[in-house]
């Protein structure tokens, strides 16, 4: 379990993290997600001890991650895949790593198969593309089989099979039951990958919950059709909904639930095919509860430059 307790992090008078707390739980795939510089990697940092917090605490399964023995066995981490020694070949630079931890050959022979470098496994990094590299930074990450795991953009550089196959891994690691932190601007990944959401803007939390329930507390409406849909309209508007006809004849309505447009209906004898929920997609949600904290806004798109 990963647990950040009030923690604050200041470089000079710019506080990056601003007492923030979240835990984070095992056997799903919690997605960390902020805007540029609103202190996700900061706080993946301190959680990894390369930084010190100011103030509060970052821990793992109780510990810093400094007072863990053999810190690769309890947790694994990939925040930069180009922070690897070029000279090395993927082989090496993992048995260098395992045997810091006391971690057999066998277990890199393991993971080089499981990422797919197998076949590249005594070239040298230097000559590995970006995805190649964050598949060895996967392979670091799973070397000493830890319950804890932390990724950092692990999709960046990766081509569509490499994506779907971060997306399938992230989630058997948790079905596992191990605890997988995920930080990701691809929204539409995010949606497919992650079971629940800590979002942060300017080192504060905004929102700690599941993806079924950030849906629903920006719900769009629900669309219903009907092959009374005048009618249906008269009388969801006398009930006091907001209803819109759409071009293809269906109505969205805003102010009641699906149950309660089903009783309207029910109560007027006027038959309903369908009544779905409409919820924002993740990057709507997400848009809106991070618009205030954006530090890096783009104008409006410049006409007639040359």
């Amino acid at each position: 379990m990963i647990e950040v307790r009030e923690l604050t992090k200041r470089y000079g008078r710019t506080v990056a993290v601003d007492g923030l707390t979240f835990d984070v739980r095992p056997g799903r795939v919690t997605g960390f997600l902020g805007p540029n510089g609103a202190g996700k990697s900061t706080t993946m940092r301190v959680l990894l001890g390369l930084d010190r917090p100011t103030s509060g605490a970052a821990l793992i399964n109780g510990y810093r991650y400094a007072d863990l023995r053999r810190p690769l066995v309890h947790v694994g981490a990939l925040l930069d895949a180009g922070a690897v020694d070029g000279g090395r070949s993927a082989l090496n630079h993992l048995r260098w790593l395992a045997r810091t931890n006391g971690i057999g050959a066998r277990r890199v022979a393991s993971v080089l198969e499981q990422v797919g470098l197998a076949g590249v496994a005594r070239s040298r990094v230097r000559g590995f593309s970006l995805g190649m590299r964050q598949r060895l930074g996967v392979a670091a990450a799973l070397l000493g089989d830890p319950a804890v795991l932390l990724f950092d953009e692990p999709v960046n550089g990766l081509d569509p099979d490499g994506v779907r196959w971060i997306r399938e891994l992230m989630r058997s690691l948790a079905a596992e039951g191990r605890t997988v932190l995920l930080s990701s601007h691809l929204m539409s990944e995010m949606a497919l990958t992650a079971d629940h959401l800590v979002i942060i803007g300017r080192g504060r939390l905004i929102a700690d919950t599941t993806l079924h329930d950030l849906a629903a507390r920006f719900q769009q409406g629900v669309v219903v059709r009907s092959p009374r849909s005048d009618e249906l309209a008269t009388v969801l508007d006398a009930g006091g909904a907001t209803v819109t006809r759409e071009a293809d004849g269906s109505l969205t309505v805003t102010g009641k639930d699906a149950s309660e447009i089903g009783d309207l209906a029910a109560r007027n004898g006027l038959p309903i095919h369908e009544a779905t929920p409409r919820g924002a997609s993740l990057e709507d949600a997400y848009m809106e509860l991070t618009s205030t904290s954006v530090d890096y806004a783009a104008g409006p798109g410049a006409q007639g430059v040359t």
